[in-house]
């Protein structure tokens, strides 16, 4: 039991929750607390104002303001305390108490809730407190309750009595109003947090149950099931990160499926030269020096090609690394040249000729196109005769948003149904010249021509031969020419 509480307690629904009710409990709470207190001071303002009326009414009482024609003014303390007790009348909540030489002797005789004298602490602390030269107010836990109250003395020239009169309300009765409504508004509160927790629960819920899926798919993911995918509605966040997880999801089974694709196809091809060497050295005559020299020479020439597929293989898990292009501004008409000058050094049993420039600056990686267009050069004097004439050049193509880079030659041209096969792994169109190779050279071309944003394609033009080109976007051409002719396009 403990284990599923902890484990509920950690989910990312149950903090959301919890935090969205702390900081809304939080918030009513100081609502409600600053509400009280403000209302609170409200009533004690109410309370002083009144006890300070009470005052000035026994003020005027004392300057005779409201005797009738004729009347005198008390000659005792007792009679004014008597003639105060008449006038002045308890409001609500309030009871008075006339105190004379420390002994309670006048309250009134109707209209009061409680009274003060039946409290005989209360009535010696007021005696206690009484200033005979100033108004004592305060605030007192007592057995009536919490009262404030105000202490006035009294006293008349030639009585010498001291005397007190008393106001007090019970602050209690006075803010049970008040009281009565925080105390409604708390459970009002309580409901309104149990029903956010209700509907905060159930749309947490539908919110996180993709997050949920994609925990469940994600642990149930293993190197051969990558075939899961978590179906995405809506356009929230959680929506965007579905679809993002489900296209990381797509990019790693590409990637797993390429790997996978790679070591079969590696295997088959190491496995032709480690076969030719092992049965000519099962046959081999150690007496026989010919035999000896001639499978010496066969190994070396199945290591030196087995060491060329390892470099090829290396070059393409590099071509999706980070890192492996080096981008920087490159003038194409000046690289169309060099490449041209390195490609007639790479065959001089071919002619070769320029085929037009494109006048234009592109971000590219120079020696990795240099590479990539030199290997299209190489195919193209592979599978053409010698003394025919091979072309190489550039142009801005689809309104200069894309800049192919191009080689066409003379020879045989390719199978129709193979002129996109021949990007793979591996492929190697037989043309009956026993051409060899590792079969990975287009496949880096394409890889570096991807890596650049852009693919490699080919084509069988009219007149014969074949044209291959890499076709890369120009993101913002700033293009100055006006391409030459391109003949045999």
């Amino acid at each position: 039991m403990a284990a599923p509480w902890r484990e509920a307690t950690r989910s990312a629904r149950f903090r959301i929750l919890a935090s969205m009710l702390l900081v809304a409990a939080l918030g009513m709470t100081a609502a409600g607390f600053a509400a009280y207190l403000i209302q609170r001071e409200r009533v004690l303002s109410q309370i002083d104002d009144r006890l300070t009326a009470t005052v000035t009414g026994l003020q005027c009482i004392a300057d005779g303001c409201d005797l009738d024609e004729g009347e005198t003014p008390p000659a005792t303390v007792l009679d004014f305390l008597g003639d105060a007790m008449t006038r002045v009348l308890p409001d609500h909540n309030e009871s008075t108490l006339g105190i004379v030489d420390g002994a309670a002797r006048l309250r009134p005789s109707s209209g009061i809730l409680f009274r003060l004298d039946d409290d005989p602490d209360f009535v010696a602390r007021v005696v206690a407190e009484a200033d005979p030269d100033a108004v004592v107010r305060g605030t007192a836990e007592t057995s009536l309750g919490t009262l404030r109250y105000v202490v006035i003395p009294v006293s008349i020239q030639d009585d010498p009595a001291q005397g007190l009169y008393v106001s007090a309300y019970d602050l209690d009765a006075e803010l049970a109003e008040i009281t009565e409504a925080f105390r409604t508004y708390a459970w009002v509160a309580a409901g309104a947090l149990l029903l956010v927790g209700l509907v905060g629960w159930f749309v947490s819920g539908r919110l996180l149950r993709p997050l949920r899926l994609l925990r469940q798919t994600a642990a149930g993911i293993g190197e051969h099931d990558l075939d899961a995918r978590i179906p995405a509605t809506g356009t929230d966040d959680v929506s965007e990160l579905t679809r993002t997880f489900n296209a990381m999801l797509d990019r790693l089974q590409r990637s797993f499926d390429a790997q996978r694709r790679l070591l079969d196809d590696v295997s088959h091809e190491l496995r032709t030269p480690i076969t030719i060497v092992r049965g000519h050295l099962e046959l081999l005559d150690v007496d026989a020096p010919a035999d000896v020299d001639a499978t010496r020479e066969l190994a070396i020439d199945e290591l030196d090609r087995m060491n060329m597929l390892v470099d090829d293989i290396a070059l393409l898990v590099k071509t999706s690394q980070p890192g492996f292009l080096r981008l920087e501004p490159v003038d194409v008409a000046e690289l169309t040249e060099q490449v041209l000058a390195k490609a007639r050094a790479l065959s001089p049993d071919h002619e070769w000729a320029a085929a037009g420039s494109a006048h234009v600056v592109a971000e590219l990686d120079p020696a990795r196109i240099t590479q990539a267009w030199l290997q299209l050069a190489e195919n193209a004097a592979k599978y053409s005769p010698a003394g025919t004439t091979i072309s190489l050049g550039s142009v801005v193509t689809a309104g200069g948003r894309v800049l192919e880079l191009w080689v066409r030659d003379h020879g045989p041209g390719i199978p129709q149904d193979r002129l996109d096969w021949i990007f793979d792994r591996f492929s190697r169109v037989e043309v009956g010249r026993g051409v060899e190779g590792s079969g990975l050279g287009l496949s880096i071309v394409t890889a570096i021509a991807a890596a650049h944003g852009g693919r490699a394609y080919a084509r069988n033009p009219t007149g014969g031969g074949a044209r291959v080109a890499i076709a890369v976007d120009l993101a913002d051409p700033e293009k100055e020419e006006t391409d030459a002719a391109h003949p045999g396009r």
